[in-house]
């Protein structure tokens, strides 16, 4: 059977329901009505005789043909994005949108600075940025970078690491005041915590060759970054809070450290994006940037 150049458009509609989840998602993403991406949808199916997907009223799941499918469907998209992209790179000055997504503390302190800087350097480049500690889903979101604590486990991305941050144990010099400082790794379950929902309740501390974990318990846990040293701030527990982070309050005399002479785990920060847009000049040259940007300003 020959294609046709409906079939082929018919295909790249079909690899976008796959990736944004439903047919609304894959609507909106590809500027569509809902009624003519089901159309492409059902017109691939009665041309190759073969049902593609089990829909319902909330879901879509893959047949055995459909993911075989779609599979081929995804490296044609692939194929034509790359050839965008060669074109992009082609042209003297990079320009077009980066939507781009960081932990609400990070992008504030270290991400925004590094943008603010990147923008002047290359300012046909457009920047949307979306400040949430929640983990979005790239590929439905249509986001091109994603700054994570880890390169997550999401089906198909690829992830480059920026930077390895270390921390530090902190509390304010009023709850030291009443609580008494640790002087070892022993005396830490005793103390209060503010707890950070998105990493372990085990902290780890290391010197030499002996390592000690600690169970961390506390009356306030949050999600967010710059929520939890507010609180460390105001006296409410300890918490290891990376050292960029930590620095300027310890300078300003609003947070003390303590175990100085141990380690703890670091936090490796990574861009995760999706796969085939790492050859893209612009989000390259971001990448490049932000590596540079991270190991000049934030990890020294």
């Amino acid at each position: 059977m020959d294609l046709s150049f409906e079939q082929l458009k018919s295909m790249v509609v079909f690899a976008q329901v796959i990736d944004q989840g439903s047919l609304s998602a894959a609507a909106k993403q590809l500027g569509l009505s809902r009624a003519v991406v089901s159309y492409h949808v059902k017109k691939l199916e009665t041309q190759l005789e073969v049902k593609l997907l089990n829909r319902s009223t909330r879901t879509i799941n893959l047949t055995e043909a459909g993911q075989a499918y779609y599979e081929r469907c995804r490296v044609i998209t692939d194929q034509a994005n790359a050839a965008n992209q060669q074109i992009e790179n082609l042209k003297s000055e990079p320009q077009g949108l980066l939507k781009i997504t960081c932990p609400v503390n990070v992008g504030l302190q270290t991400v925004v600075p590094a943008l603010n800087e990147f923008k002047k350097i290359y300012p046909k480049i457009e920047l949307d940025v979306m400040l949430t500690d929640e983990v979005v889903n790239i590929m439905k979101e249509g986001i091109d970078l994603a700054i994570r604590g880890a390169p997550l486990p999401d089906s198909g991305l690829q992830a480059s690491k920026l930077a390895t941050l270390a921390t530090c144990l902190c509390a304010a010099p009023e709850y030291f005041q009443k609580y008494g400082k640790p002087t070892k790794p022993a005396e830490l379950s005793a103390h209060q915590w503010v707890i950070y929902k998105l990493t372990s309740g085990i902290l780890r501390l290391h010197k030499g060759s002996r390592s000690f974990s600690i169970e961390t318990k506390g009356t306030i846990s949050t999600n967010n970054a710059a929520a939890r040293t507010a609180f460390v701030e105001a006296g409410h527990g300890l918490a290891r809070i990376p050292k960029y982070d930590a620095r300027p309050k310890i300078k300003a005399g609003t947070l003390e450290s303590v175990l100085d002479d141990y380690t703890l785990n670091d936090i490796d920060v990574y861009a995760v994006f999706p796969p085939g847009t790492a050859n893209a000049k612009k989000l390259r040259l971001l990448l490049n940037y932000l590596k540079k940007y991270f190991a000049n300003q934030v990890t020294r």
